[in-house]
């Protein structure tokens, strides 16, 4: 007896922070929606940046999202861009299965109004690290950047490290609620759809241009699929406003675009942000230091780490016992 997959409306009541997995089976898609609300808001609340890092920041966050919350082991997903533009660097850290942290460093002096995601990364590289672990081997992907957005970044990953016909949407936004007050939240939603057919020929790219062929060099070339060309043709319809919409569900945001074809959805994953730093952890970095720089690091008297994910301070004494319990190492001996 085969059971039947059960039909339902699509539900209309909006939740923030989880991702939603989604199936368009007739178009052999496959999707995920985020939509973060608190989340966003924890994190970006605990630095003091200026608004246009925020918004990248915020980007950066939802693509951790999308890509992190599809590891099927307990391990992490890194994002980490190394630029030369006015925002050189971005960490986000997704934790499986449901943990996300961030941060990123800028430059006040050359930051400008309406600056372009793309502009205020300029160019360099993103590096996608999946870390599964002790004992295990990382995966590292690198992604050239010459002044595009994260969406053209991921496009471009996909492409050559993945080899899967992907497409991603990103958008973030601000929030003003009146009441006890005008009050600001931060908002942010993005969605990725992936071309998965069965049959491999229909899953085929051409070739990566090889950059030295010689002039007037047949090109390698392969139609995209019509069913991949329907589902491009549908995510591009997406407006930031939906993405970030609090009063349109993911549930109706996907029935919205795909409904005509069918589309299936799956359990949502619940996001939180949360950071792995803590005290012991500090302290036993601390340790691995030399005396002597730790000693350099004294200031009144104190030793002061501030955490660049979640801006928390800890305070260490140098005549702690961790410390000063340490056994010299024997004249004529080194490790």
């Amino acid at each position: 007896m085969v059971s039947e997959t059960p039909i339902r409306e699509p539900s209309a009541q909006p939740v923030d922070d989880e991702v939603l997995p989604f199936e368009v089976a007739p178009l052999d898609l496959r999707g995920r929606m985020v939509r973060l609300g608190p989340l966003l808001d924890d994190i970006l609340n605990r630095h003091a940046y200026p608004l246009p890092v925020n918004r990248l920041l915020g980007e950066a966050i939802v693509l951790t999202s999308l890509l992190g919350s599809s590891l099927k082991f307990n391990g992490r997903f890194i994002l980490q861009t190394k630029t030369d533009g006015p925002v050189p660097m971005i960490v986000v850290d997704f934790r499986a299965p449901d943990s996300v942290r961030a941060y990123a460093s800028f430059h006040a002096e050359q930051l400008q109004d309406g600056m372009s995601s793309g502009a205020l990364m300029g160019s360099g590289h993103l590096a996608l690290t999946i870390d599964q672990g002790a004992g295990m081997n990382r995966y590292q992907g690198l992604v050239a950047m010459h002044g595009g957005g994260l969406e053209e970044a991921a496009h471009e990953y996909f492409l050559r490290s993945e080899q899967i016909p992907t497409r991603v949407r990103l958008a973030v936004g601000e929030e003003f609620v009146s009441g006890a007050g005008p009050r600001h939240r931060w908002r942010a939603g993005g969605m990725m759809l992936q071309f998965l057919p069965q049959s491999e020929d229909r899953a085929r790219q051409a070739d990566l241009h090889p950059g030295d062929a010689p002039q007037g060099a047949e090109i390698h070339d392969i139609a995209q699929d019509d069913a991949w060309l329907e589902g491009q043709a549908l995510i591009e319809t997406i407006e930031d406003i939906e993405l970030i919409d609090p009063a349109l569900s993911s549930e109706r945001l996907v029935f919205r675009l795909f409904h005509e074809r069918g589309v299936r959805v799956f359990p949502t994953q619940p996001l939180r942000a949360r950071c792995a730093c803590s005290r012991d952890a500090v302290q036993n970095m601390l340790k691995n230091f030399a005396p002597q720089d730790r000693a350099d690091m004294v200031e009144d008297g104190k030793i002061k780490v501030t955490c660049e994910f979640c801006s928390s301070a800890y305070e260490f004494s140098p005549q702690d016992e961790a410390f000063t319990s340490e056994a010299p190492v024997p004249e004529g001996k080194a490790d």
